[in-house]
């Protein structure tokens, strides 16, 4: 199938993108890596009467580390922040980015399309509240800085407006002994996960926990942080028992749906089994261990 008739125009500054939407109308829509927008449009299920393409703004793809930050231009494309070495500084990143659908979408798709798209079952989401994450906006009004748990408001749905663009999004660095870990399961490699879990925690020394975020996607309309996971590890000793108490608390944390990709029950068992693991992964390298983690599938 292909897309309903649009116009396409080319922009060479945020700026000049923020006044082609103000002039376009509210139908029309920003192109990033367009691995979302472009299959929707195919299958008539996005209708944009124009697309205001901005990968041809210079300097909008970089990844930076300055002063204990890490800073990822809006057109950061997955494959990119998977090499960096910046990035590698924060293993749970790399869970992330590694794993997200197949080697052409990581090569096209882009982290601030990512966020902005707002799919309840994307990766970016989940894995970017386990740590101190803005948004940087830019539009008529000017720039603003959003925490990431405010610019997400619903499935699909964020805080920016109509003429408005994200420019980067800036994560600080979490502090010395800790760790993270990002697990989804899904059926194959160019799907959406099942059910995925994101934790990242600090240690005081080797067993206790001293912080920690325990995130779940796609099981709610958006990521759900479980609080009630989070206060069974905070500030104890780190051992099975507390590991599973916790599990068990994400378990019930969970919203999920029944649908193509599974049962409800069949998620929340699946919930479970990842924060246990995602836990036990991330409490490893908060120790210094190397461990790889990331995206599971069926049968493998």
């Amino acid at each position: 199938m292909y897309a309903y008739p649009f116009s396409y125009h080319r922009a060479k500054s945020l700026a000049e993108a923020s006044k082609l939407l103000q002039q376009l109308g509210d139908e029309s829509r920003v192109l990033a890596g367009g691995q979302s927008l472009i299959p929707l449009m195919k299958m008539r299920l996005a209708r944009p009467s124009a697309l205001i393409d901005i990968n041809f703004v210079p300097g909008l793809a970089d990844i930076q580390s300055p002063n204990g930050e890490l800073r990822f231009g809006a057109l950061a494309r997955h494959a990119d922040i998977e090499v960096s070495e910046a990035a590698a500084a924060i293993p749970i990143l790399n869970d992330c980015a590694a794993g997200i659908a197949d080697v052409q979408v990581r090569n096209q798709g882009t982290i601030g399309g990512s966020l902005a798209e707002a799919d309840p079952s994307g990766d970016w989401g989940a894995t970017l509240l386990t740590l101190e994450t803005s948004v940087q906006c830019t539009g008529p009004q000017g720039e603003r800085s959003i925490a990431l748990e405010e610019f997400i408001k619903d499935a699909y749905t964020t805080v920016l407006a109509h003429d408005e663009l994200v420019r980067e999004i800036i994560v600080k660095r979490p502090p010395k002994s800790s760790g993270g870990a990002y697990l989804a399961f899904k059926r194959s490699a160019p799907v959406y996960a099942t059910v995925s879990a994101a934790v990242q925690l600090t240690l005081d020394g080797k067993d206790i926990c001293k912080d920690v975020r325990i995130v779940l996607g796609c099981v709610g309309l958006t990521a759900i942080r479980a609080k009630q996971a989070e206060a069974e590890l905070h500030g104890k000793k780190v051992d099975g028992k507390t590991i599973q108490r916790a599990a068990e608390a994400a378990r019930e944390a969970a919203e999920p749906q029944s649908d193509m990709r599974g049962s409800a029950d069949y998620k929340r068992a699946l919930v479970a089994a990842l924060v246990k693991r995602a836990i036990g992964t991330a409490v490893r390298r908060a120790r210094g261990e190397r461990v790889e983690a990331g995206h599971e599938y069926v049968g493998r």
